[in-house]
């Protein structure tokens, strides 16, 4: 349950990613895959030390509206993934990690993406200055376990990072 890859050419080279079109032998034959080669990134559930947890919003251009969404971001090249889960924190809330641990791993787009995100639960009590970068309109929100429940049910988080990870923490953290 392979497939070869016979050649690839890199189509298009962005800022954060690549675009390469693979020529492949399958079970079938041949065919074509369209492959988004993306660095490693990261997210972070974040409990306050009142119970409640911070999440963020921000306008997302690819689905063209405001995203409700964990703490996210990409490595540095050569970050560690921990490093760069504090950094993140830090960056887009004013929080910096009293406690922070490994929930696991997903793959948001497996079927055309090699984007690894490290799932990190956090614990916080300090906040800070945010550090945003220069394109990025982030707000902070804080909301309780069942807000967050309700958010889920009501079908309010369609982020997919977001729900794995909070499912992540439920399954790992409780």
């Amino acid at each position: 349950m392979t497939e070869v890859t016979v050649s690839k050419e890199t189509v298009f080279k962005g800022k954060i990613m690549e675009v390469e079109v693979h020529q492949v032998e399958a079970k079938g034959g041949p065919a074509v895959r369209e492959i988004v080669q993306h660095g490693p990134a990261v997210c972070l559930v974040v409990k306050r030390d009142n119970g409640n947890f911070i999440f963020i919003k921000q306008f997302r251009k690819a689905v063209e509206r405001v995203v409700f969404e964990v703490c996210a971001g990409n490595c540095d090249p050569g970050e560690p993934e921990i490093e760069s889960a504090k950094r993140e924190l830090t960056e887009e809330t004013g929080f910096v990690a009293d406690k922070i641990c490994p929930l696991g791993t997903i793959y948001p787009g497996v079927g055309y993406c090699t984007e690894r995100i490290e799932v990190f639960y956090a614990e916080v009590s300090r906040q800070g200055a945010t550090n945003f970068d220069l394109d990025e309109d982030i707000e902070t929100l804080e909301v309780s376990r069942e807000e967050m429940d309700n958010l889920i049910r009501a079908g309010k988080i369609q982020d997919g990072k977001t729900l794995a990870a909070w499912a992540l923490f439920e399954k790992v953290v409780g």
